[in-house]
């Protein structure tokens, strides 16, 4: 079983809520548009000036996405 990667971007201000949602929206698009294996999306807000959107990722897709998306940054995904 390869690692599931999670891609997260950042986003500040006091939109940062709205636009991880929005955010979200294009990820799944583009899971759909590449057939990824995973579907494993969603936000998160963190604080009202701080949100993140994120994308679960296996490894074998994690270079390709991460090259084409430029997620801010990246952890192993439990669960």
């Amino acid at each position: 079983m390869s690692r599931k990667i999670k891609l997260i971007w950042d986003f500040r201000g006091p939109a940062s809520a709205k636009t991880a949602e929005h955010h979200e929206i294009h990820l799944k698009e583009y899971i759909a548009i590449e057939k990824l294996p995973l579907n494993i999306t969603g936000f998160s807000i963190i604080n009202d000036m701080h949100a993140i959107a994120f994308m679960v990722v296996t490894d074998e897709n994690m270079i390709a996405v991460r090259d084409a998306l430029k997620p801010h940054r990246g952890e192993v995904f439990e669960g």
